[in-house]
């Protein structure tokens, strides 16, 4: 079957209970969720009929922030200015407001992504198990993978992962997170009593939904 659109791409879920759309904030292409029986023509036909909405939000997806020297990459909530010089020494050198490196400018954008998946193998697992002594909900692992669809899940067996991603947003999004999966563990579902318990430890859970609905496409979209 030939499809309209290059930037068309299908999914099948046996958890999806009805076909759903979605934009890849990394390249604006279209995702779509089906059932495992649903049919591919139908689903195109559903999203022509959406090509209006399509647009939209292609047209509001945040443009990739320039990992380059005077641009900005957000870490733990700050935005750190990227500041290139020739004789830096080797690495990279943070302070409060910069982010400092020296060698190959086109090597800058690896460079710093390599830098933040690091950190985020620091902090993430600090954070979780800060969070797993005070919720006595104990993980069977944790893995930190780029995903587009969720910040983290947790699996029946008690595996969570986490985006690494988070590690660019404010501390107190990243805990609601955290919390959030960790929850799981007493609750395998999303009911009040689940509700309930994520908000004992985490009062700000709606602010961090807020900010995660703001500002998570800007996040998806470096790198």
């Amino acid at each position: 079957m030939t499809r309209p659109d290059p930037l068309v791409r299908f999914r099948r879920s046996s958890r999806a209970r009805r076909v759903s759309l979605r934009l890849d904030p990394a390249d604006g292409s279209v995702i779509i969720t089906l059932p495992p029986d649903a049919s591919e023509a139908k689903a195109l036909d559903w999203m022509r009929a959406n090509t209006t909405w399509i647009a939209r939000q292609r047209a509001a997806l945040p443009r990739p922030s320039a990992l380059a020297h005077g641009g900005t990459i957000p870490f733990q909530g700050a935005l750190l200015t990227i500041v290139h010089r020739p004789d830096a020494s080797r690495g990279i050198h943070q302070d409060e407001t910069t982010l400092t490196l020296g060698g190959d400018p086109a090597t800058i954008p690896s460079r710093l992504l390599t830098w933040l998946k690091g950190q985020a193998t620091l902090i993430l697992p600090a954070s979780l198990g800060r969070w797993s002594q005070e919720m006595n909900a104990h993980p069977a692992s944790l893995t930190l993978r780029d995903v587009r669809s969720r910040w983290g899940s947790c699996s029946h067996e008690g595996r969570i992962m986490l985006s690494w991603r988070l590690v660019m947003a404010p501390p107190p999004v990243r805990d609601y997170v955290i919390v959030h999966e960790l929850a799981h563990l007493t609750h395998f579902d999303h009911s009040p009593a689940f509700w309930a318990h994520v908000e004992r430890f985490c009062p700000v859970r709606a602010r961090s939904e807020a900010w995660l609905r703001t500002h998570g496409r800007a996040l998806l979209a470096i790198g």
